[in-house]
């Protein structure tokens, strides 16, 4: 099996890290890998901001104040307060941005367009954690960000573009089994004659 294929196949959502830092050399070398997705038009329409010490605790407890808030008001919150846990404890949160113009609340126009910039934005994620895995590290692709994207666009400064997710990095403090998957033929259906060979 290939080294790609490996990764793929060993590849886990860790929610537990140990305390030992991510070099910043490695940090890069995930960056480069996610730059390195495909995009449409080549448009390359995500931003990175990485976040460590301090600033990863901000982030923690922007997401805090916000389940707090919701729970208080009677609105869902669903596993934030986990993913705020996760990232206190992370060495390493890089938070996912797409940068494409947003669409047009009036016409829409721009709908399948920004559509399109996401599913690019999410390549470049998919590569930044199948490198991580490569690389010996462990991840999480935490989109509970989303419950308080305002509040962390604003903190950022960068409410023009679109908050996508969050990645949690570091050395993996557990060792998850491989969750179910659905077999892919039940999932696939075949049209056409085959190729030979």
């Amino acid at each position: 099996m290939s080294d790609t294929l490996t990764s793929i196949a060993a590849r886990r959502s860790i929610r537990r890290y140990s305390a030992e830092p991510v070099a910043q050399s490695t940090i890069a070398q995930l960056l480069l890998a996610a730059q390195q997705a495909p995009s449409a038009k080549n448009a390359q329409p995500w931003r990175f901001v990485v976040l460590q010490g301090s600033a990863a605790l901000e982030l923690a407890d922007i997401m805090k104040r916000s389940a707090a808030e919701r729970t208080a008001a009677g609105v869902d919150v669903g596993s934030l307060p986990w993913s705020a846990a996760v990232i206190e404890q992370a060495p390493v949160t890089i938070l996912v941005l797409n940068a494409a113009p947003p669409a047009d609340l009036e016409t829409g126009a721009r709908d399948d367009y920004q559509f399109v910039m996401i599913q690019s934005t999410g390549a470049a994620i998919e590569n930044m954690l199948l490198a991580a895995q490569a690389m010996g590290l462990g991840s999480l692709w935490i989109c509970d960000v989303l419950y308080c994207a305002p509040q962390i666009l604003a903190w950022l400064a960068r409410e023009q573009q679109t908050l996508v997710a969050a990645i949690a990095l570091g050395h993996a403090a557990e060792a998850p089994g491989a969750r179910p998957r659905i077999p892919w033929e039940q999932l696939t259906e075949w049209r056409g004659a085959p190729a030979a060979g």
